[in-house]
């Protein structure tokens, strides 16, 4: 979902291969899972600060009601519970973590640039 947004994004299988990827290229954010092979979700995030401490962090799980996994217990900037709503939380998060402009709704797309600048700016 994140490409079909224009985001470029990259996969990693577990928390390994993750850091690796980390080391050799550059991120602006990370979205990882809680639950991963050979380490879980709340080390990766742990690990990846050690290196860049302001580094935006999305940590997605099935658990976080169960777990009781928040911002403050994971490490992350945001915490989103696998739903049905989790790709528009996903989106919205990438977007404010990024500070990535607001994209026009349908309905404003529809006004004169005029009007758009001002529906914008209210």
């Amino acid at each position: 979902m994140l490409e079909e947004l224009g985001y470029g994004t990259d996969g990693a299988p577990d928390g390994g291969t993750a850091l690796e990827m980390f080391e050799k290229k550059h991120y602006d954010l990370v979205v990882t899972d809680f639950r991963m092979p050979d380490m879980d979700g709340i080390e990766l995030i742990s690990r990846l600060r050690a290196q860049r401490p302001q580094l935006p962090v999305i940590l997605i799980s099935g658990f976080v009601d169960v777990l009781g996994l928040d911002e403050q217990t994971t490490g992350a900037n945001t915490v989103i519970m696998k739903s049905a709503n989790e790709v528009q939380h996903l989106i919205r998060s990438a977007g404010r973590l990024l500070k990535l402009p607001r994209k026009p709704v349908a309905s404003e797309r529809a006004l004169p640039a005029s009007r758009r600048k001002a529906a914008n700016h209210s």
